[in-house]
């Protein structure tokens, strides 16, 4: 009898196991599950959809991604996006606001709604996760609500900001390698970032809503601002701006809208100053990222133009040593390659693995805390160059 009763204890606990254990299988399979909403269906949308829908490719572990809804102002762009890229529904934005089976949500829509987009998310009862380009928001009293109403929040929320570039697989090896000392404290930076699709009017005509003055608009929102999350990435996010000044007169640009603009930068922790400039009308230079920092031991530099690969200088070996890259991810993917150049959708695909729960622990991934420093100085920013056009006419 006692043999039965254990032979029947025993059985019990061993399904009592298997079950355990295949609960926790499903809850691992399920983790990065997402039933994802956007708001926002243009050029970035298209792109985030485009990578969203690839993750498959490149992470064994990332589960399923059903897309839900998609809301923008234009109804004809919305439901042509909702087709086109396989969401379930299209809708206005207050019906977006009470769907029950959204809880991620990207916020992809112009700059000057970023805000308004992010507190009605929060507002969805079922919202875990939110995705935000960038700028986080567009005035000072935003800045100030958006801290106030994340910690006052009664649950968590992830959010992660759309600094994308920070995942550039040889900038991501450049940033580990800096935090390794080797080349010691820093000295002095420069970090460019140039267009030049603005010289020409037919694509001025086409943005005229990245034509706003920053904080909203403007080259340093809008491309200046990864140049301070990167720069804040290596050297902290109490960056200081000493300068600021613009350049650029068209007769169809607002006055107050920087086409190219420059600021002088201290970092007040290492004493280190630099420059930071963002060009939509730098003629021939393309899509550049152009990052120098020289320190007390060594330089590193990077060039988005040979995205495979980041160089250093040790100043006791008295050469520049070119350090190959590739696709160097963790998790490593074989699709297509480790080799191969990563590009810039890449970095994105890796930005949302990282923000559907993806574990790389060597990765520097943008909180909202860091979305609100880069937002300080595009706002002090706006003041420098304000000061600025007074001087100079």
């Amino acid at each position: 009898m006692s043999d039965q009763v254990n032979n029947r204890r025993r059985q019990t606990f061993e399904k009592t196991g298997l079950l355990l254990i295949f609960s926790i299988i499903i809850a691992a399979k399920t983790f990065y599950m997402a039933k994802i909403g956007f708001i926002g269906a243009g050029g970035i949308a298209r792109a985030h959809a485009f990578s969203l829908n690839s993750l498959k490719y490149y992470y064994e572990d990332i589960s399923e991604i059903t897309f839900e809804s998609v809301t923008s102002y234009r109804e004809v762009s919305r439901k042509g996006f909702a087709k086109k890229y396989g969401f379930s529904v299209s809708q206005e934005l207050t019906e977006f606001a009470r769907h029950q089976e959204v809880d991620t949500v990207f916020i992809l829509g112009p700059n000057k709604v970023h805000f308004d987009h992010f507190e009605l998310a929060l507002q969805m009862p079922n919202v875990r996760r939110i995705y935000l380009e960038k700028p986080v928001c567009s005035s000072r009293e935003e800045e100030e609500r958006m801290k106030s109403i994340v910690q006052t929040l009664d649950r968590d929320v992830t959010v992660q900001v759309g600094f994308q570039f920070l995942q550039t697989s040889a900038l991501r090896e450049a940033f580990n390698f800096w935090r390794s000392g080797i080349i010691g404290a820093p000295v002095h930076f420069d970090l460019k970032y140039y267009h030049g699709d603005y010289l020409q009017k037919s694509y001025r005509d086409k943005r005229q809503t990245r034509l706003t003055p920053a904080p909203d608009g403007g080259a340093m929102a809008d491309l200046g601002s990864h140049g301070i999350s990167l720069l804040m990435a290596f050297f902290g996010e109490e960056l200081q701006i000493l300068n600021g000044m613009q350049a650029g007169d068209f007769n169809d640009v607002p006055n107050d809208s920087d086409l190219f603009s420059a600021l002088s930068l201290m970092d007040p922790s290492s004493k280190a100053v630099g420059n930071l400039s963002a060009s939509r009308i730098s003629s021939g230079t393309g899509d550049l990222v152009h990052f120098e920092v020289f320190a007390e031991r060594g330089a590193l530099r990077f060039n988005s133009h040979v995205p495979d690969y980041f160089e250093y200088y040790l100043e006791a070996e008295g050469t520049w040593v070119k350090q190959p890259v590739g696709s160097h991810y963790k998790p490593l993917s074989s699709f297509p390659s480790g080799h191969v150049p990563p590009g810039w959708l890449r970095s994105m695909m890796h930005a949302h693995y990282l923000f559907l729960g993806g574990k790389d622990e060597k990765a520097f991934v943008p909180d909202l805390r860091h979305g609100l420093s880069v937002q300080r100085i595009v706002r002090e920013a706006a003041i420098h160059f304000g000061k600025f056009r007074e001087m100079s006419n």
